[in-house]
């Protein structure tokens, strides 16, 4: 049997824009592996490109078969005063739930996960805001004092340890909970990741090189200077591999695990409801996601239908166990082919309900 759950559900379900406080470490958008994802990974951080950017740590994703890297990167404030608080994983009881990261006033419980650069597990320590200009702190971060001068130093000293685990609770999982600020910081106006960070997830999740199966843990492009700048110079190369092993699965064939039939896939999980300020918006919002959802469930049942009907022709034409192992891979291909279509809908649809942010006033 396989020992991990078969999932597809869309990572980049960015409506995180009402977590609860009181039980952060409990907050998901769906996702469930039983196995938590490969230790970070050591990489150079890439020189700022301009004033207004903010660091994203890079972190593992789950695209429903595999873990795969998605680099740091620079990313333009969406507004003065906001911070990034980094996604992460964390144990729910019966798998490990991912959590995306938002932006906010302030930043928030991000697992105890340390990312290194500014992020040691609580909190940010690589810049402040002061009268709309963010100040970048040279000791954690990577500037150009020509081109940029509103900087600092100012010494962190790191009482996280030097831990590469990338995930909270479970077996050899960080053992951190939320502070009062930390729990506090869920009741601030959060932003979902902006458009430039949806488009360097995905171009992320196509990369079969940022794979766990195909880097071990060492992803050859783990940080950029811009989103989406995969070949472009300054991408840095992990210089260290973090821990990677995965489990061993009966009929593993490259991939951790895969469903082949879509009864393998679990109840089409739900985003956080939207909540964008405007009632009237998150309650049309609503409705078409729950539109959606009904689609895609009616289509899972029809091929599930379609999937059955062919077993019983074949085992009523007494069909040999070769036929029947490729009707098993015909029908892995469709449940897959299929959740990667749903994948894709999901996805328009959060860069369709995405409030339009404007850069920040004077910000290039």
């Amino acid at each position: 049997m396989r020992r991990i759950f078969s999932i597809y559900f869309l990572l980049m379900a960015f409506a995180v824009l009402a977590l609860p406080a009181t039980a952060p470490a409990q907050v998901s958008v769906g996702v469930a592996v039983s196995f938590g994802p490969p230790e970070l990974p050591v990489y150079e951080q890439p020189l700022c490109p301009g004033d207004g950017y903010i660091w994203t740590p890079g972190y593992w994703a789950w695209d429903g078969y595999d873990y795969y890297w998605v680099p740091g990167t620079w990313i333009l404030a969406p507004e003065p005063g906001f911070f990034w608080t980094p996604a992460w994983w964390g144990w729910g009881g019966r798998g490990f739930l991912f959590h995306p990261g938002y932006w906010g006033p302030r930043v928030g419980f991000y697992g105890g996960v340390n990312y290194g650069y500014g992020y040691f597990g609580h909190g940010y320590e690589g810049g402040r805001w002061d009268r709309g200009h963010f100040f970048y702190n040279r000791e954690v971060n990577n500037v150009n004092v020509t081109e940029i001068h509103n900087v600092y130093n100012t010494t962190i000293v790191n009482n996280y340890g030097n831990s590469r685990v990338s995930y909270n609770g479970g077996r050899g999982g960080i053992e951190a909970r939320a502070t009062s600020e930390e729990e506090a910081a869920q009741h601030d106006r959060h932003i979902p990741p902006v458009t430039s960070q949806m488009q360097h997830m995905e171009a992320a999740r196509q990369n079969n090189e940022l794979r766990s199966s195909v880097n071990h843990g060492r992803p050859p492009v783990a940080a950029t200077s811009r989103p989406g700048a995969f070949t472009e110079p300054g991408v840095a190369q992990a210089r260290e591999a973090g821990h990677y092993n995965p489990p061993r699965t009966e009929n593993s064939t490259g991939y951790p695990g895969s469903a082949v039939h879509p009864k393998e896939l679990p109840a089409n999980s739900r985003v956080v409801e939207p909540n964008t300020g405007n009632p009237k918006q998150d309650k049309k919002y609503q409705q078409q996601q729950q539109k959606l959802y009904t689609k895609q469930d009616q289509e899972r049942q029809q091929l599930q239908q379609k999937q059955e009907q062919e077993h019983q022709r074949y085992s009523q034409q007494q069909a040999s166990q070769e036929q029947m192992r490729q009707v098993e891979q015909q029908h892995q291909q469709q449940t897959q082919q299929m959740a990667q279509h749903h994948y894709q809908q999901q996805v328009q649809m959060s860069q369709h309900q995405q409030p339009h942010q404007g850069s920040p006033h004077g910000k290039p």
